[in-house]
């Protein structure tokens, strides 16, 4: 896969209309990046599948933290609002990993956590900016991280 550079980083939604096209490109990129999930999670671990689609990022340059933090906020309402409806699979992980991935590839850091639940047992995966707030659902505050990666 081609590295990411400043004239090949995918859109960013902004708050300024995207057009029925900048729309559609978005939730393109969102359905084929969770599809690689989940085909990724057929052969790896969550630990490889970071890993795999972070490198396949590798090269995008970072953008400004300002910048950065809006375009999080928004593209984890993207992803929630294209995954959700879908008659998969779109638990936690699922959906972690597409916003991993599709933050990713436009220089965003951030953090997969994955915690439990010991009463009842429960596990939860979620998305964290490099400040620690989460991007998708923390769950309650049972939850106990286990990994962050």
């Amino acid at each position: 896969m081609p590295a990411v550079t400043a004239l090949t980083r995918p859109v960013i939604p902004t708050r300024h209309e995207l057009g029925p096209a900048g729309k559609a490109r978005v939730a393109v990129e969102v359905l084929a990046t969770y599809a690689r999930v989940r085909w990724l999670l057929r052969r790896e671990d969550a630990r490889g599948a970071v890993a795999r689609l972070r490198a396949a990022a590798a090269g995008a340059p970072p953008l400004d933290p300002r910048e950065a933090r809006i375009a999080s906020v928004r593209l984890a309402w993207v992803v929630k609002k294209v995954i959700t409806p879908l008659p998969a699979d779109t638990r936690c992980l699922f959906s972690s990993l597409t916003l991993l991935a599709v933050l990713a590839r436009r220089g965003i850091p951030v953090t997969l956590v994955i915690a439990v639940r010991p009463q009842p047992f429960a596990a939860h995966a979620w998305v964290e900016r490099d400040d620690g707030r989460p991007l998708l659902d923390p769950g309650d505050a049972d939850f106990e991280r286990l990994v962050e990666l």
